[in-house]
């Protein structure tokens, strides 16, 4: 007799304990293709959280995903400091105009209160995913590491010089966007998320030599997330993890995030019972492919991770570009049905 399916916590919670659930988690990471689910205009959407947790309610029903996600869009933290926020019709809101102008304005920068606009919309956009998700299914918040974040509050080319020349101001920076960073998750814990996940791109040797994350980023991040109220995972937005995997182990977070650039089987290796793994589907080639690709990738990328546990299959960014096409992500749904079920099938 077959062993009734899991819910979708508990398939998480298993995996996450480096154990074999009933299927592969798969984490459709859905933000403003939501608004495409809803009929809506991307702007408008992201202003309305019953809609948006609407919108997280249809689509995990219908792509049969493990997760409901509470990110909204990256510079909605630099719009809680006062910063611009440029929206498109068919892709995600980007940062407009870095609002620090000069490293001088750090001297004097104060940490925006937990009741800034965006942020309110967050918080009740958690509240109402905790009342969807009704305990069946883990509801993930999302901060910007307070490493990261600078690329967008000041631009990355000057952020890189204070990085080089000005550690002073750096480390005033630091401690500043530290306070908000923790602040920020822990509001969205309270709120109803069950885990965080801690965006951290530039902790890749992708971005910034290993030696100077070492002293840098890394000691941003094992003091954050050791103040943060629940298990975090870190997530490089597409860029490869392999560098830096094995001192992201040793922040405290739980899962980190990898690129399909990495090489997963060895990655895997690598972090075996030190971290779960995320990822690690292409967002911008899932564009164009066809559902063959689609099973195809999926199959390879179970082949490699999904073994032992410790393995959530989701894209490599942290969300499903707009100009994806359904007909791929019912593939990949359908692809972690077939392929996914433990134990995993030797054909596979």
């Amino acid at each position: 007799m077959n062993a009734p399916a899991m819910t979708s916590l508990e398939r998480v919670l298993t995996a996450l304990s480096h154990k074999e659930p009933d299927r592969t988690p798969l984490f459709l990471l859905f933000s403003h293709y939501g608004a495409k689910e809803m009929g809506m205009s991307i702007r408008e959407y992201f202003r309305r959280p019953d809609r948006i947790a609407e919108a997280q309610r249809r689509l995990r029903d219908k792509f049969d995903t493990d997760c409901l996600y509470g990110f909204l869009y990256g510079p909605l933290e630099v719009e809680a400091w006062g910063g611009e926020v440029i929206f498109a019709d068919d892709g995600p809101p980007n940062a407009g105009q870095p609002f620090i102008r000069s490293p001088a304005q750090i001297r004097d920068l104060d940490v925006p209160k937990m009741d800034a606009p965006s942020l309110g919309i967050v918080l009740d956009t958690l509240r109402r995913l905790r009342d969807v998700a009704a305990g069946e299914a883990p509801v993930i918040g999302v901060v910007m590491s307070p490493f990261s974040l600078p690329v967008m509050q000041m631009g990355f080319e000057p952020y890189l010089r204070l990085i080089y020349e000005e550690q002073e101001l750096f480390e005033r920076l630091m401690r500043v966007n530290s306070a908000f960073c923790v602040a920020w998750a822990n509001a969205q814990i309270e709120a109803g998320a069950n885990a965080i996940c801690y965006f951290d791109p530039l902790a890749s040797t992708d971005m910034i030599p290993l030696k100077m994350y070492r002293r840098t980023g890394f000691s941003v991040a094992r003091d954050v997330i050791s103040r943060i109220n629940g298990p975090t995972a870190t997530h490089l937005a597409s860029a490869r993890a392999s560098g830096t995997a094995d001192l992201i182990a040793e922040t405290g977070a739980t899962i980190l995030g990898f690129s399909c650039q990495d090489d997963a089987a060895a990655l895997k290796r690598q972090v075996r019972g030190k971290l779960s793994l995320l990822g690690a589907l292409n967002g911008v080639a899932m564009r164009r492919w066809t559902p063959e690709e689609a099973e195809a990738t999926v199959r390879a990328l179970i082949r490699s991770c999904a073994p032992g546990g410790g393995f959530l299959l989701a894209d490599n960014h942290g969300e499903i570009p707009w100009h994806v096409k359904e007909e791929t992500l019912f593939a990949v749904r359908d692809a972690v049905r077939q392929w996914g079920r433990y134990p995993i099938s030797g054909e596979c």
